[in-house]
């Protein structure tokens, strides 16, 4: 027998006692344990969106990989917090360094100065209730309660009252106020609470009926498809000026992703199960990082295949730098003029290339490769310095610090492509680099000019996730009518503006609306007309 059996009591009660606490000590190692256990998971998924962030390939094998261990973090968290007796405090305003990594539930909630607030008070009353004497009042004590009304249907009943003038008979009635929709009875909210649902929160409109069924409103997916079609368009005019001005400005990120779209006459003839893929390309245009003049904006622009004849119908009117990725389609854009200029310049994306060293290096620990991401790292660490400055302080520090480093980049991947296989993935980088070394090096000799691509790789991420949604459009009508409806909604939000808001004022206005006027209502003027 152990020292610490002989020294237990011999009465039961106490033996109960120690039993108890020792059980009780037990659940709280166990549940530290699932804590534990919970923030490596965390730690895990964090680590694998810093990697993608940094150098991971632009696939969707990564990206669910990526939504797998959200979806399982988030089962996790509900467990943990479930079976977590520990008392919540949300009463401080920061968390400490030690909860930055707490359980989610356990962090205070951040709500704006801005949200409404109820003040409910509970008065004890005017009496003490030992003795009856009057109360005074020396202070109080307030908390919040976060809660959340439900959204709710409502009816607004439009009376227009008819009166007839007692002297000449005459009948005087105010005219009926136009409707987002003519003859419709959805509301500007309305609408654009379904648009946003089904095109920014990528919400069918089967569910959305399920939704206002409970809301005991029975709106058929047939009227809500009429809605969407009638409401978009109404915008239509907006979003042509969007486009007009986008597509002539003199920098543009492009990219493009898949889009799976029914086509039923595949269908008909047996190939397949009538899904064809599609393309989304995306156009974007954004000042910020230069403190530029113009306002962002991006335009999106579907095409039922991936020919070059789409790029060159959307940037037919484009002139100044192009930016994007080396997609064979942009080449005839960068080809001379017969009188030897140019209508586009090509600006590569150095994260694209940084990508197909990364590759490499996870597949091979290849030492080469791990010094080329070093290398581009360093390029990396010179623009988080500078982002946001005047295009000519950035061409200034470019010329003193990135420069060198860049052109010691080339000559170094010159020297490699000696000593490594011609026709390995490395090689291969190595060329695709050395191949574009004037649009890699665009951005040294212009301070406009980024140093990747990714404003128009971060256009697309609403795309990727709406397909795990509705996996696919449609119809080819179907997946433009989402390119113009992004195009708006996407736009509203680069501008800083909350979308549903920013749509409700816009259908309820454009009818009444001056058609010479209505560059007031693009999303980078509407704030400043806004009621």
């Amino acid at each position: 027998m152990s020292k610490h059996a002989e020294n237990l009591p011999d009465d039961p009660a106490e033996l109960k006692a120690m039993i108890a606490a020792l059980q009780a000590e037990n659940a709280k190692i166990s549940a530290t344990l699932r804590v534990h256990d919970q923030l490596v998971q965390a730690l895990r998924l964090r680590i694998a969106k810093l990697q993608k962030l940094a150098f991971g390939k632009s696939s969707e094998k990564i990206e669910r990989e990526i939504d797998q261990l959200e979806l399982a973090l988030e089962d996790l968290l509900v467990a943990v917090a479930e079976e977590d007796d520990a008392p919540i405090n949300e009463g401080q305003n920061e968390p400490s360094p030690e909860a930055a990594d707490a359980p989610a539930l356990r962090r205070r909630p951040r709500v704006s100065d801005e949200t409404p607030r109820e003040r409910r008070e509970l008065d004890p009353g005017a009496c003490c209730p030992d003795c009856g004497g009057d109360l005074r009042v020396v202070g109080e004590d307030v908390s919040e309660l976060l809660d959340m009304i439900a959204a709710q249907m409502k009816v607004i009943q439009i009376a227009r009252i008819k009166k007839s003038c007692r002297r000449c008979e005459r009948m005087v009635q105010e005219p009926a106020p136009s409707r987002p929709i003519p003859g419709s009875m959805a509301g500007p909210s309305l609408l654009a609470h379904v648009l946003i649902s089904k095109f920014d929160d990528h919400l069918p409109l089967y569910r959305q009926h399920e939704i206002f069924a409970r809301m005991r409103a029975d709106i058929p997916e047939s009227t809500l498809v009429g809605w969407c079609g009638r409401a978009m368009k109404t915008l239509q005019p907006l979003i042509t000026r969007i486009e007009a001005d986008i597509m002539v400005s003199d920098l543009l990120h492009a990219d493009d992703t898949p889009i799976r779209v029914l086509d039923r006459s595949l269908r008909d003839k047996g190939l397949g199960k009538g899904v064809k893929q599609g393309r989304i390309w995306a156009y974007v245009r954004d000042q910020r990082p230069w403190a530029g003049a113009s306002p962002p904006g991006a335009v999106y622009r579907f095409a039922p295949d991936w020919k070059e004849e789409h790029v060159l119908g959307h940037l037919a009117n484009a002139r100044g730098i192009l930016q994007a990725d080396g997609y064979k389609g942009y080449a005839k854009l960068y080809e001379p003029d017969p009188d030897g200029t140019r209508r586009l310049r090509e600006a590569a994306c150095w994260a694209h290339l940084r990508r197909d060293f990364h590759d490499f290096w996870a597949s091979t620990k290849s030492e080469i490769a791990r010094e080329a991401l070093d290398r581009i790292g360093k390029f990396y660490d010179i623009e988080r310095d500078i982002t946001g400055q005047p295009a000519d302080v950035r061409y200034a520090t470019r010329q003193n610090l990135s420069r060198p480093k860049v052109e010691a980049f080339f000559a170094w991947s010159e020297q490699q492509l000696l000593r490594i296989p011609g026709k390995s993935d490395l090689a291969k980088a190595f060329r695709y680099g050395l191949s574009r070394q004037e649009a890699f090096s665009l951005f040294l000799t212009d301070g406009r000019v980024a140093i990747d691509n990714n404003p128009a790789e971060r256009a697309l991420r609403p795309i990727g996730i709406g397909r795990k949604n509705w996996l696919f459009a449609g119809a080819d009508t179907g997946a433009e009518t989402l390119a113009r409806a992004m195009t708006v909604i996407e736009t509203a939000k680069l501008n800083g503006l909350d979308p549903l808001a920013y749509l409700a004022d816009i259908l309820d206005r454009i009818h009444d609306h001056k058609i010479n006027r209505l560059n007031e209502l693009l999303p980078w003027n509407w704030s400043a007309h806004c009621p």
